[in-house]
């Protein structure tokens, strides 16, 4: 969990330093790898707590300023886990980062007659040490059942950490450009992959509206389903 006093003395520090706050890049966030049954009510509390309690901490402190500048933009770090929760293990994580999506989203609208922008980071895979054992929690009592994940936990640990083909700089450069911009997106996906995953999703999403909407949208008291 992130120590608020820290925050409070971190945003302190900077408005002394440059007079105000232009842009906030919250990051607070680490990995959680276990089947949904594995996972314990604390071991999943703990990855919600810093994940997204962390964030909106720094989204209280930050937001007094905001206003008062009448200005600023917050980048709120989620995931293409935040999209697509289709990663056998990753559901407890998914979870965190799809809360990130939505309240930035309603942040978004919060703030906009403000002057304040928001933006989702919805990065794919990046070589940062996010798949180290200091930042990817696993399962105290894991389930031998669950060949899936074990398999995606064996590949992640020991096959794609330090592998990824994503180059944080680059990343860095493209928010800094978001940051720059008069019409900024809401969603910010980052790598080909997290594109991939995310045009699967939305083209999995319409199949199932277009093949359900006849039943799904005859549900008015005054209309019948056949």
């Amino acid at each position: 969990m992130i120590d608020e006093s820290s925050v409070e003395a971190a945003i302190s520090q900077t408005i002394s330093k440059f007079g105000q706050l232009d842009v906030v890049v919250n990051n607070a966030g680490y990995g959680m790898l276990g089947a949904l049954e594995e996972l314990s009510d604390k071991e999943s509390r703990q990855n919600f707590d810093v994940n997204v309690f962390g964030s909106l901490n720094v989204i209280r402190k930050v937001l007094p300023q905001l206003r008062k500048q009448q200005s600023g933009h917050i980048f709120n770090i989620s995931s293409i886990g935040g999209f697509s929760g289709n990663f056998p293990g990753f559901g407890i994580y998914c979870a965190t980062k799809f809360a990130v999506v939505g309240f930035t989203e309603s942040l978004a609208a919060e703030v906009k007659s403000m002057g304040i922008k928001a933006t989702i980071v919805e990065p794919g895979y990046f070589r940062t040490a996010f798949l180290t054992e200091g930042s990817l929690a696993v399962p105290n009592k894991p389930i031998d059942a669950y060949k899936e994940v074990r398999d995606s936990q064996a590949a992640h640990q020991n096959d794609i950490n330090n592998q990824q083909p994503g180059d944080p700089a680059k990343a860095v450069e493209v928010i800094i450009e978001a940051s720059k911009s008069e019409n900024p997106p809401l969603h910010l996906f980052l790598r080909p992959d997290a594109y991939q995953v995310a045009d699967a999703k939305i083209a999995d999403v319409q199949r199932d509206m277009a093949n359900w909407k006849y039943l799904a949208t005859a549900t008015n008291f005054d209309e019948v389903s056949a």
